[in-house]
């Protein structure tokens, strides 16, 4: 008698790493490089690390005393502590009044997971989840990611799985190409009342203080709740403080917010997926039955969070010598992050390849739009292997001495190719 197994009708999934990555790992071509990665990288093209976490990583591990107990559901104390003085200041008003709190999360994904159970749970006239951000993700992972590699911001879908109906907002203008503040304050005015609006990293997005006043009070008098996204403070700007002066906006002003804070990436621990959900409150007590709740709910996700990851950024945040040597790395990465940029712009300049190239160096961090239409990325895909996301928004740190020439006439072709046909169009129309 044949027995039926209980799986029989659980289809193979799509995978998510999408379909750019998937044609790129299929290519033969030996010139093949793919511009889309998720992580920093050094000039020989591996992940970039900050040089103090070996050292730390010695230092933990040679210590005697280590405690190898279960962690608490929430965290290290001393771990949440030190990423709160981070995030806001050690002098922040939210931390001398005792109103701003945080749980360890795991993943990149798992504040978004938390907060999102909590929201659906405690907030429950809100149905909508809106994301502004500096590009679309979402959308893409909906349709298996076409066209576009894994990105940090997923979490769209972690809160449609939760029951949101989620929204997405692009604020970059691709027709003038930069962060477009008027549009930030257009979808602030258009999103509904009493929503969920996911602030994701926008820091080249330049708001005046009458413009930040305006947005204030558009969120207080709809009942706007921000969820902000902060996924690797100080590989903006390499400043940490600048990167999060967002937040002091929101503190300053009397909101209360979630944050997810994710420090792998700005430490160089990719592998350990160390994060935190971050809340803001208006009082300590409220703060604390925030907390009861959050507690409860990663007991049942995860028990107990993983320490050593946890262990290495408490040890390196609570040492000011530790600390000052990691602040020093992140401005040496965002310095030749910059410079890999001002090379870009500059052979692009010196190819006269047409049109304007400062978008270029006016963008923050490790990625950013090249500005070029989907036939120039198509040309640029399939013609030169170059493999770059449909929305022109490239790893600029995966650019090295080794293929930068490669990689701007490349690009220069594929300007000039749309240029010329466009000049034998007017010609022809003359004749």
């Amino acid at each position: 008698m044949s027995i039926l197994s209980v799986f029989m009708d659980v289809p193979t999934a799509h995978k998510l790493e999408g379909s750019l990555l998937k044609i790129y790992k299929q290519d033969d071509d030996p010139d093949k490089i793919f511009l889309a990665y998720r992580v920093c990288l050094t000039h020989e093209g591996l992940p970039w690390v900050s040089l103090v976490v070996h050292k730390t990583q010695l230092q933990i591990m040679q210590d005697p005393s280590l405690n190898y107990e279960y962690l608490p559901s929430m965290g290290l104390q001393s771990f949440i502590q030190a990423s709160l003085e981070l995030l806001f200041g050690k002098y922040s008003l939210a931390i001398l009044e005792n109103r701003a709190g945080g749980v360890h999360t795991i993943g990149e994904s798992g504040a978004f997971r938390l907060g999102a159970q909590f929201l659906r749970e405690w907030r429950s006239k809100a149905q909508t989840v809106c994301i502004i951000s500096s590009h679309k993700v979402f959308t893409t992972v909906l349709t298996h990611l076409e066209g576009c590699c894994v990105s940090t911001e997923m979490y769209g879908s972690v809160f449609q799985d939760i029951g949101f109906k989620v929204s997405e907002y692009c604020i970059w203008n691709s027709q003038n190409l930069f962060m477009d503040a008027d549009m930030f304050l257009s979808i602030v005015e258009q999103i509904p009342s009493d929503c969920i609006l996911v602030i994701g990293n926008i820091i080249d997005c330049k708001l005046t203080e009458s413009q930040w006043a305006k947005v204030m009070s558009t969120m207080k008098s709809k009942q706007i709740f921000p969820f902000f996204d902060i996924p690797y403070q100080g590989l903006s700007t390499g400043d940490v403080e600048e990167d999060v002066e967002i937040l002091q906006y929101f503190v300053s002003c009397g909101f209360e917010f979630f944050c997810s804070q994710y420090l792998s990436t700005n430490f160089g621990i990719y592998d350990e997926g160390v994060g935190i959900l971050v809340a803001v409150t208006l009082h300590n007590q409220q703060l604390l039955c925030v907390l009861s709740q959050l507690s409860n709910y990663a007991q049942a996700l995860w028990l107990n969070p993983p320490a050593r990851g946890s262990r290495i950024i408490t040890t390196i945040l609570c040492n000011p010598t530790l600390q000052g040597e990691w602040k020093l790395s992140l401005k040496e990465a965002v310095g030749n992050m910059m410079l890999i940029k001002e090379k870009v712009k500059e052979k692009l300049r010196l190819l006269a390849t047409p049109g304007s190239w400062d978008h270029i160096t006016e963008q923050a961090g490790t990625h950013g739009y090249l500005g070029l239409n989907c036939q120039q990325v198509q040309y640029l895909v399939s013609k030169k292997h170059l493999y770059i996301p449909k929305n022109s928004r490239i790893n600029f740190t995966c650019i090295n001495a080794g293929n930068i020439d490669y990689i701007t006439q490349s690009i220069h072709e594929a300007v000039s190719m749309k240029h010329l046909k466009e000049e034998l169009l007017r010609t022809d129309d003359q004749n």
